[in-house]
């Protein structure tokens, strides 16, 4: 299991909440506050009318269906592929997944690759293409709100032909009940499908099919599931977004969980820069209620080689936090 949490996952408190809903079709001023208030106080919301077409998403998602089907000896024969083992330090979860460059080169290699679906690589590159360009203009509408000059300071990392970015297809299939199973507030059977983490990255953008799963944690010892919903990308901000805000966004802790009665595949793009790309936030992030930079900069290769060094629960951003003379004191 990867839960990292010291409270026991019986004793947890559950409580649903909904996320902010953003019409990206809607005023954009009224757009952009939306999203600023959102990642302030959730790290997470849901984005509807955001321009990938329906079918490119239903292409997407029949490929890695097809995929994830397939016999578990042709699918360990991807490279690609992964089950069980999440990290790089003993995580486990009850879940099996892809893991792919989301880098258009490296999509297109897929077509290379035995025991992947003929399908698979085109309905991959044009979800990608779309997803992509989803994030670009959501950190785009984030920087005008936040009143950063430059509007592409954010974008411009993940649109850069070197940057990080990685899809990862994530299938949890239906458990076999155990002891390690409890019950929801709701009377439902659960284990952890994936374990507490926030993501590394600056920016997901995700997808999941009607199953519910999803759980945040807006704070210590209480999750909160949020339910599917699919018209929508869920969105949430990635830890070096809130470096790069001083600390204004949020990057939340979060898990998914699996139960016995349906599979559940989710789909998240995580917008990563160059692994030498310099992570500090611009000077506008320097107000007065926040007077100094919180975080020590940073490239993307050093705070990934720390990531990949520690267990996923573990809190890395707190490595590169600049710390005050009380704290040294401390």
């Amino acid at each position: 299991m990867v839960a990292a949490s010291p409270i026991s996952i019986r004793s947890e408190k559950i409580s649903p909440i909904d996320l902010p809903m953003v019409d990206l079709t809607g005023e954009r001023s009224m757009v952009k506050k939306l999203i600023v208030k959102a990642c302030e106080e959730y790290g997470f919301f849901n984005v509807i009318n955001h321009g990938v077409p329906r079918d490119t998403i239903a292409k997407m998602e029949e490929a890695a269906f097809d995929f994830f089907a397939k016999p578990m000896a042709q699918k360990k024969q991807v490279a690609l592929y992964g089950c069980k083992n999440i990290g790089f330090n003993g995580d486990m979860g009850e879940v099996e997944y892809l893991l792919l460059s989301a880098t258009p080169p490296s999509v297109a290699h897929l077509k290379n690759i035995s025991n992947v679906p003929s399908n698979f690589s085109s309905s991959v590159s044009a979800y990608t293409e779309g997803v992509r360009e989803l994030a670009c203009e959501i950190l785009e509408l984030m920087a005008e709100g936040l009143g950063v000059p430059d509007t592409w300071f954010f974008s411009r990392l993940i649109r850069e032909v070197d940057s990080d970015s990685v899809l990862r297809f994530n299938h949890y299939p239906p458990i076999i009940l155990n002891k390690d199973c409890f019950k929801d507030n709701h009377n439902h059977t659960k284990v952890i499908g994936f374990g507490e983490h926030s993501d590394p990255q600056i920016l997901t953008i995700l997808r999941s099919n009607d199953v519910p799963g999803l759980q945040i944690s807006l704070q210590d010892g209480v999750w909160n599931p949020v339910a599917p919903d699919p018209s929508a990308f869920c969105v949430n901000v990635g830890d070096l977004l809130q470096v790069m805000t001083n600390g204004r966004f949020l990057s939340v802790r979060h898990r998914a969980m699996t139960n016995s009665h349906k599979s559940r595949m989710s789909v998240a793009y995580f917008g990563g820069p160059p692994l030498d790309a310099c992570i500090v936030a611009p000077p506008v992030m320097v107000t007065s209620k926040r007077p100094s930079l919180l975080f020590k900069p940073f490239t993307w290769a050093e705070y990934k080689k720390v990531t990949y060094s520690m267990k996923l629960g573990e809190r890395r951003i707190d490595f590169f936090r600049k710390c005050t003379t009380q704290q040294q004191i401390e």
